[in-house]
């Protein structure tokens, strides 16, 4: 009688502990949907699909991705910053019954995070790494990493010792590029400077146009690099017979002074978030950042007069990076001469991420006394 009891006790156990199993597996397998649902992503962006630079290559990028995967795009364009179209777009998307929203400009972010916590059935990606949220992931690449190589072309390229670097506005991701190619000049040319004109927008044509040229006319720089949508820079460059570097893609009939692209390859990132939603991991995953580990960005067009001695240290740090060694690690200086990174220290991924609201030694702001 009592080995009865203890059996239906064992199997009424073992019902438990296989329902908890199957609650406990939906629970965790995240937004995911099973093969035969139809995924929706919505895609917002701040420009159009079709414009060079950086909306066109994110496009290319998430249709790439969703094609491969059998996903259903849909695409909101032109949407712009700080205006409330973004909330717009998000609410238009979710009428639409999407799984998940891509939000890929920097600022989106800032403006919908309360939105974002009003759909918790749908899956957000942001760009910025300053919000994070039950629903909302983060994701970019390490492009600072090419940036660092192509500081290290414009080093060795320089002859006034003198580069310009156009950039939106001071923030952390725009911060760490303009440190990590600072970086990599004075690797290259330790006596060089590289002086910072802001934009202030992401794209602004003519104000770009302007700077560029002051800091040629005024600066007496020879390398120009920038930090926007769309390569404004590189014609004022070209116009001036000075060197550049690119940002985003390739400039279609530049000289050989056109030194480099600093290069996305936004489809590895894409397919990466996308597939692991696809397999239910979307909780699991909060924060996507490649690298040259994944080539998810890289230098591209290289001229045929960058020397073999920059070609040949290119090399050398691109290793360096792929091994291990961090760009930001050993003793860093700002650029008020406060260290802010000892010998055996590494700065942080976070501080990289949301906490750069400083500049290497080597870096001037334009119009600053």
């Amino acid at each position: 009688m009592k080995n009865k009891k203890l059996k239906n006790i064992l199997l009424i156990l073992a019902v438990v502990i296989f329902v908890v199993t199957v609650l406990v597996i939906i629970t965790f397998e995240g937004r995911g949907k099973k093969e035969d649902d139809v995924i929706k992503v919505g895609f917002v962006m701040s420009g159009s699909a079709s414009e060079e630079g950086w909306n066109g290559l994110h496009y290319e990028g998430v249709s790439t991705a969703c094609q491969e995967l059998k996903i259903d795009l849909i695409v909101k364009e032109n949407i712009k910053e700080n205006c409330g179209q973004c909330e717009v777009a998000i609410r238009e998307l979710a009428d639409e019954d999407v799984d998940i929203i891509i939000l890929s400009s920097y600022g989106y972010a800032a403006e919908v995070v309360d939105v974002v916590e009003e759909y918790p059935e749908i899956t957000f990606y942001s760009e910025s790494f300053d919000y994070y949220g039950d629903n909302l992931n983060c994701y970019f690449a390490r492009v600072y990493q090419a940036r660092y190589l192509a500081g290290i072309i414009a080093g060795y390229m320089s002859e006034t010792d003198t580069v310009g670097y156009v950039a939106a506005m001071p923030n952390s991701e725009v911060n760490r590029g303009i440190n990590a190619f600072t970086l990599g000049v004075k690797r290259s040319n330790p006596d060089a400077k590289v002086i910072v004109a802001w934009s202030n927008s992401w794209s602004d044509p003519d104000k770009e146009k302007q700077l560029a040229q002051e800091l040629i006319d005024n600066e007496n720089v020879d390398v120009l690099a920038y930090h926007q949508n769309q390569p404004n820079v590189v014609e004022v460059a070209e116009e001036n017979g000075v060197y550049s570097i690119g940002y985003h893609e390739s400039y279609e009939g530049a000289s050989d002074n056109f030194l480099a692209t600093v290069e996305f390859r936004w489809d590895v990132t894409y397919k990466e978030l996308l597939a692991d939603y696809v397999r239910g991991k979307s909780d699991v995953v909060n924060v996507y950042w490649f690298g040259l580990e994944k080539d998810a960005i890289g230098l591209n067009d290289m001229s045929p007069i960058v020397t073999q001695e920059a070609l040949a240290d290119i090399e050398i740090a691109k290793q360096e990076i792929l091994s291990g060694d961090r760009i930001f690690s050993g003793i860093i200086y700002d650029k008020d001469g406060n260290i802010r990174c000892n010998e055996d220290e590494i700065i942080s991924d976070q501080v990289l991420m949301n906490g750069m609201d400083w500049f290497v030694e080597g870096v001037e702001i334009y119009g600053e006394e």
